[in-house]
C-alpha cells in the first residue's frame, strides 16, 4: 500500500475515533444521572486553586485527612503545595480576572502565615 494512502486511511480511522468520542460524549451530558451519583463540579481556576488550599491545610493539620480520618502534620507536603500555589500565580499573571487574582493572594497569604505558625512552633 502506497505510503499516501496509508496516511489517508490513518486520517479516518482518526476521525472515526474523534467523531465516536464525541458523539459519546454528548450521549453522557443528555443521560440524567443515577440518585446519588456523584456530579463533579465545572472545573474551573478557583476550584482548582481551592482544591490545593485544601490539601495544604491538610497537610499542615488543619483539619483531618478524609483518606484515614487523622490529623496529621505533613511540613514537606504542605511547603510543596504552597510552592506549587506560588508557581501557579506567577506563570498565570496577567491572564486571571481580579476575582481570581484575589483569591489567589489571599489563598497564598494564609497558607504562608500558616506555614511558619507551625514551623516556629517548638516540638514536644
Amino acid at each position: 500500500m502506497p505510503e499516501s494512502q496509508l496516511l489517508k486511511n490513518m486520517e479516518e480511522i482518526k476521525k472515526k475515533v474523534d467523531e465516536t468520542w464525541k458523539q459519546n460524549v454528548e450521549k453522557e451530558k443528555s443521560e440524567p444521572k443515577a440518585q446519588g451519583e456523584f456530579i463533579p463540579p465545572e472545573p474551573d481556576f478557583k476550584f482548582f486553586i481551592t482544591t490545593l488550599t485544601l490539601q495544604a491545610s491538610i497537610a499542615l493539620g488543619h483539619m483531618a485527612n478524609p483518606a484515614t480520618g487523622k490529623t496529621e502534620k505533613d511540613s514537606t507536603q504542605a511547603k510543596f503545595i504552597i510552592d506549587t500555589l506560588a508557581m501557579l500565580q506567577e506563570k498565570t499573571k496577567g491572564n486571571l480576572t481580579q476575582e481570581e487574582t484575589a483569591l489567589m493572594e489571599n489563598l497564598l497569604y494564609e497558607l504562608r502565615v500558616a506555614y511558619l505558625a507551625k514551623e516556629e512552633k517548638p516540638l514536644k
